[in-house]
């Protein structure tokens, strides 16, 4: 019989970050028919109007340390638990 995908997200989570990281991306990668260029220039794009924004004036831009803690004040109480670990 085949694991469930719960065991093997729980044994995912076991791993170091980078290799998490890297399984993500390989999941993400194996689905998609556009090749690494086409995903390249479509970064270069999104990032290339996100300068323009920013120039413009258009958004308002969040200091990083405020994101951080916004972003660990909405995680769980484990999850949070794991970041002082």
């Amino acid at each position: 019989m085949s694991r469930s995908a719960t065991e093997i997200l729980e044994e995912a989570r076991e791993l170091p970050i980078d290799e998490v990281n890297w399984l993500i991306e390989s999941l993400l990668l194996d689905g998609e028919s556009e090749t690494e260029e086409a995903i390249e220039a479509a970064w270069d794009g999104e990032i290339k109007r996100r300068i323009d924004e920013i120039d413009a004036g258009a958004v308002e831009l969040i200091p990083g340390e405020q994101v951080r803690a916004e972003m660990i004040a909405s995680l769980s109480p484990q999850a949070r638990a794991r970041l002082h670990a």
